[in-house]
């Protein structure tokens, strides 16, 4: 009996032991690193538009709108160019004068300069020419 007591005891000491080095083994174990410090970075700085070079379309109004200030020109090839307008926009006759954009006509020659920003064509300035009237 005495030995069956020592066993128990030496098996129940062992026990203890191993619970208790598998406790100080969970406390033990590295704590993960602590997380970086977060640097805030400044947004990238827009790089500044490059200059954008005028493009000169030439053909008749097909349109113009003054109201929401557009127009559209029709080029020799068919093509439709919508440009629109401001208070900034150069308007002038061939014969250098200056003009309103209400002085142009539907089916009157034109010239367009315009650049393209955010989209759209911005007309720079427009140049048409005037149509003589029958009889002159």
């Amino acid at each position: 009996m005495k030995s069956l007591f020592s066993v128990t005891a030496l098996t129940l000491i062992y026990m203890i032991f191993s619970l208790s080095s598998c406790a100080v083994q969970e406390d033990m174990t590295p704590s993960p690193a602590p997380a970086p410090a977060v640097v805030a970075k400044a947004p990238p700085a827009k790089a500044p538009e490059a200059k954008v070079k005028p493009v000169k379309a030439s053909g008749d109004v097909g349109l113009l709108d003054l109201e929401k200030n557009y127009l559209i020109l029709v080029t020799k090839e068919g093509k439709l160019i919508t440009a629109d307008f401001n208070n900034k926009t150069k308007v002038q006759k061939i014969v250098p004068q200056p003009a309103k954009m209400s002085d142009i006509n539907l089916g009157q020659g034109a010239s367009v300069t315009y650049q393209q920003k955010g989209g759209k064509n911005i007309a720079t300035s427009v140049e048409y020419t005037v149509k003589a009237k029958k009889g002159e």
